[in-house]
């Protein structure tokens, strides 16, 4: 029988995406949900049908967690300029670099969801929901460039957000921002900037 404690699925699911980053898919068992959070043996089993399911709650779970804040998403409402997609665009690096597990986490479900078709189901809508919802905004907030803009964004910043995460050494801190406004820079020309 599924448990429907939704506190205590947030828990597992939490604990499984701290076990993804850290020991990778193979690590992620129903014994070792239950130990890192801190549950009786057998409670991850009664929340999850089988470790596919688990696997995409996982994936729903770290979308649920990088949903931003009201005032991230107040700055849309700014002035229509490369200097606030550059204030996003850092927001957003920011963001998902301090959630330095779940970004882990999810590059491990990635490489799982080329074996696993419902979980590359799962995060082909997430990714492709998560790219129309920027681009949308993007657009309707009359912000300069275009849907290209957007795209080119995305596939930048996440490999600058990987090398962040997995070889951080690589870029400073300081080396990232300066990045990030350099892809704004290069995505938006000086013309299209009202």
């Amino acid at each position: 029988m599924v448990r429907t404690n939704p506190e205590r699925r947030q828990a597992l699911l939490d604990a499984s995406i701290e076990i993804l980053a850290r020991d990778g898919a193979r690590g992620l068992t129903f014994r070792a949900v239950d130990k890192a959070a801190a549950v009786p043996a057998g409670t991850a089993s009664n929340y999850f049908s089988n470790r596919d399911d688990l696997l995409v709650q996982v994936g729903h779970r770290y979308y649920e967690r990088l949903i931003p804040d009201e005032s991230a998403m107040a700055a849309l409402h700014g002035p229509r300029t490369r200097e606030t997609v550059t204030e996003l665009m850092t927001e957003v690096v920011g963001r998902v670099t301090r959630f330095r597990t779940g970004y882990l986490a999810l590059l491990e479900l990635r490489l799982e969801a080329t074996r696993r078709p419902e979980l590359q189901a799962l995060l082909t809508e997430r990714v492709r929901a998560d790219l129309d919802f920027n681009i949308r905004n993007h657009l309707d907030f009359g912000m300069p460039g275009d849907e290209d803009t957007v795209v080119l964004l995305f596939l930048a910043l996440n490999w600058l957000i990987l090398e962040r995460l997995t070889l951080p050494g690589v870029f400073t801190e300081e080396q990232a921002r300066d990045l990030v406004r350099t892809a704004v820079e290069r995505a938006i020309p000086t013309t299209v900037d009202r």
